[in-house]
């Protein structure tokens, strides 16, 4: 059977990634797919085109959140099953919910939701993007990663609670919670991308309240993944 070389390599390439969750190099997934460092870069270039992978800024390679594009196509139950629980979510806590996708060094919004009864709420939509380091969402999915030296106090805080808070980080006077949604073992494959759910308010936020909120919602997400 013939297999079209480039298209394999970019396959494999989208594996090795996947078993890479801080990031590889190109110069060892160079290595590791056996080719040339310039046509390793053309691979990444064409797959960040795809928002397949993202680059940080310290040129490390990792999963975009174009994978999870991909992911709810083929697995489209998670995502509609998802809306109901953040729209009781923006409900429960009068307040924007979110869920959320780590893209190489960003936070980017995949799914919203506004509360019901609310006239004025926070603006979150669907694909803006913020530092990792910024803000509740991007703060909990780094707190599900393995502690690094030198990260932020703020991850530290958050992987000690279970959940992050934040303040005035990306909006004036806006207070966000999210926890992580940790990804079922069975699915460390090129489409698992790191999540995070959340939500944020200008003001009147029950920080107590919506922090076990958050945490009841990322276990029921957790569980739609599992299914």
């Amino acid at each position: 059977m013939s297999t079209l070389q480039t298209l394999d390599r970019g396959l494999r390439a989208l594996e090795v990634i996947s078993q890479s969750p801080n990031g590889i190099s190109v110069a060892e997934l160079a290595k590791e797919l056996d080719v040339h460092r310039a046509i390793c870069y053309r691979i990444v270039a064409t797959l960040e085109e795809h928002l397949l992978v993202a680059r940080t800024e310290d040129g490390w390679v990792r999963l975009a959140v174009g994978l999870a594009v991909l992911a709810s196509r083929f697995a489209p139950q998670f995502h509609l099953d998802a809306r109901p629980l953040l729209k009781a979510l923006a409900n429960e806590t009068h307040a924007t919910a979110f869920i959320s996708a780590a893209e190489g060094q960003s936070c980017v919004a995949e799914q919203v939701a506004e509360p019901d009864d609310q006239v004025l709420t926070v603006g979150y939509r669907v694909g803006s993007r913020h530092p990792l380091t910024r803000g509740a969402a991007g703060l909990a999915i780094l707190a599900l990663r393995p502690e690094e030296p030198g990260e932020p106090e703020a991850v530290r805080v958050a992987r000690r609670d279970g959940y992050s808070l934040t303040r005035g980080e990306l909006e004036r006077g806006a207070v966000g919670v999210a926890a992580g949604i940790r990804v079922p073992a069975r699915l460390g494959t090129a489409t698992a991308v790191e999540r995070s759910v959340g939500v944020v308010a200008i003001e009147g936020l029950d920080t107590e309240t919506a922090a076990q909120a958050v945490l009841r919602t990322a276990r029921q997400l957790e569980q739609l993944l599992s299914a």
